[in-house]
């Protein structure tokens, strides 16, 4: 009796796999030169703007169902730019992002969803200092046809969530930081035979 149960659910599992959808979420390269990843941290005396000058990202999009479509981007946390040297050498340090002992920030998306004409939220973990966070980031769809498209967004984060906490007396920094980033991106090209 269980030799004919286990033969049949046997049998059974290649129907089963067939059924179910298969994504069709194809990988992505992005256009660097089209494509910035910025951030505004705000203090008494000033609001430091500035970018993040190396980073990877990971994309598979699938535009007919975008559940199915994933994110995942890897950030060199040293290639930050604020356009002065002095302070860029101190967010490197143990006060701010510990380069050396934290070299990147990630995030990985858990899922994607649409949530209106040409809106997304990318649900996934953020990890800055080697301390992860759940977050949702909002996307809005410049455009998306024959496999190129334009993505952006805006989100806040508390850098004390992240263990950045340094602050200073005479400058203090405001926990809230404001992050921009701004995505273009297409399928890649069939290599010419």
């Amino acid at each position: 009796m269980f030799a004919t149960r286990r033969l049949a659910a046997l049998l059974a599992l290649p129907l089963f796999v067939a059924a179910r959808p298969l994504s069709d979420a194809k990988p992505h390269t992005i256009d660097k030169a089209h494509s910035e990843i910025n951030f505004v941290a705000d203090s008494r005396m000033l609001s430091a703007h500035g970018f993040f000058g190396k980073w990877e990202a990971d994309v598979k999009l699938d535009a007919a169902k975008w559940e199915n479509s994933s994110v995942a981007i890897t950030i060199d946390a040293a290639s930050i730019n604020t356009r002065v040297e002095r302070r860029d050498g101190h967010l490197r340090s143990a006060d701010f992002f510990d380069v050396e002992k934290h070299p990147n920030i990630t995030f990985k998306s858990v899922s994607v969803k649409s949530t209106g004409a040409n809106k997304l939220d990318i649900t996934g973990d953020l990890t800055v200092r080697g301390t992860t966070k759940r977050i949702t980031v909002p996307a809005t769809m410049v455009f998306y046809e024959g496999g190129m498209g334009r993505f952006r967004g805006q989100f806040a984060i508390n850098r004390m969530d992240y263990g950045v906490s340094y602050d200073s007396k005479l400058n203090p920094i405001q926990p809230e930081v404001q992050v921009q980033w701004d995505i273009a991106l297409a399928e890649p090209k069939p290599a010419a035979k």
